[in-house]
């Protein structure tokens, strides 16, 4: 159900809408919805005024379920609810509607155009994405929790026996993540990635009937879903003795995420924390093959804002709660990539994945 937080979030949009040049905001996006509101339905939208009369809808189906878990606003029950609220804006007169426009679609825009004609349109520019990147209390409680389960998955299924020559990628995945469902994840977080072998050297490697063998590498990007929030960890670890090239390779990844780490400071440029792991990568002779960013957002979705890369811009702030994830990908014999979800702090950032870094064969 709602809770105070809810409301203090609403506020912190409030306070935004003099700056962007709006009356009201009309939120559509489901997961700024939820954000804002606490509500987990399919089909919702919400009205934040500058005087704080904020309005929420959804239709029929989620009437009890809006009573539950939206008790404090007022709510409307229409099927099309971007309609609804922006036919209550048209009545209300307002002159300027702030709205989600990295989000409508043109026929949206189209609709909400003709349905309050009276009113100027004008984009949020992603008010509410950047408000979910500096994460309360009470979301990294959730993401604490998240990123438990998965540490604890990983750790049952490496004393079970599960990650041997033998077995196939997806009877790994299936199993890891109903591990991450036994120890109290409400879904996992993403598509499981298990890569043995060549496979991992694929960034983003879909499982497959692949067998494992002994001197693969294996890549674990894995993470557990608990009350809408995401956990995100990548490990790789070696069946059997690592070849003199894995431990290298491994060394160079090791060393560029601890890099990465302590990069994570109040006020610095999300490039330079790029750079501080991906130059000990080009200084290793690897740089050509590390070609995605260091690390993104993490929170209601797996991937928000901030991104943490050579193409992004601006700076962490505190209660950001980012991935750092480089990696080394040799085509045709194998990938490293190791990954955490940390929470930048003014004393440094707090490590949510607990799983040990360091190379283990199995």
């Amino acid at each position: 159900m709602a809770t105070d937080f809810n409301a203090v979030r609403r506020d912190r949009l409030r306070a935004q809408l003099d700056g962007l040049e709006v009356d009201a905001a009309l939120v559509t996006r489901l997961v700024n919805v939820r954000y804002l509101t606490g509500f987990t339905g399919s089909n919702a939208a919400l009205v934040v005024y500058a005087d704080g009369t904020d309005v929420f809808c959804t239709d029929g189906r989620y009437r009890t379920q809006a009573t539950n878990q939206v008790p404090d606003l007022e709510r409307v029950i229409e099927r099309n609810c971007a309609k609804a609220m922006a036919e209550r804006l048209e009545t209300e007169k307002l002159a300027r509607i702030g709205y989600e426009s990295h989000s409508v679609t043109v026929d949206g825009l189209d609709e909400l155009s003709a349905t309050a004609p009276s009113a100027e349109l004008r984009s949020l520019h992603q008010a509410v994405e950047g408000l979910r990147a500096v994460k309360d209390e009470e979301e990294i409680a959730l993401l604490r929790q998240a990123c438990a389960i998965a540490d604890r998955a990983l750790a049952d299924l490496i004393e079970r026996g599960g990650i041997r020559a033998g077995r196939s990628e997806f009877e790994v995945g299936r199993e890891l993540d109903g591990l991450m469902l036994t120890h109290g994840a409400e879904e996992r977080a993403f598509e499981t990635i298990v890569a043995g072998g060549p496979n991992s050297a694929v960034p983003h490697h879909r499982p497959t009937a692949r067998i494992l063998e002994r001197g693969d590498l294996v890549k674990f990007d894995f993470g557990a879903q608990l009350g809408g929030y995401h956990s995100d960890m990548t490990r790789t670890l070696v069946l059997g003795e690592p070849a003199d090239w894995q431990r290298e390779v491994y060394a160079v990844v090791q060393e560029a995420q601890r890099r990465g780490r302590e990069g994570l400071r109040i006020g610095a440029d999300v490039r330079d924390v790029d750079a501080a792991a991906r130059d000990h990568v080009k200084e290793a002779g690897y740089g050509d093959e590390f070609g995605h960013g260091l690390g993104h957002g993490v929170g209601l979705e797996v991937h928000e804002a901030p991104t943490v890369s050579y193409l992004g811009a601006g700076t962490l702030a505190e209660r950001m709660t980012v991935t750092v994830e480089p990696g080394v990908y040799l085509e045709g014999r194998g990938g490293v990539r190791i990954e955490d979800t940390l929470v930048v702090r003014a004393d440094g950032p707090e490590l949510l994945t607990m799983t040990s870094r360091d190379l283990t064969a199995l």
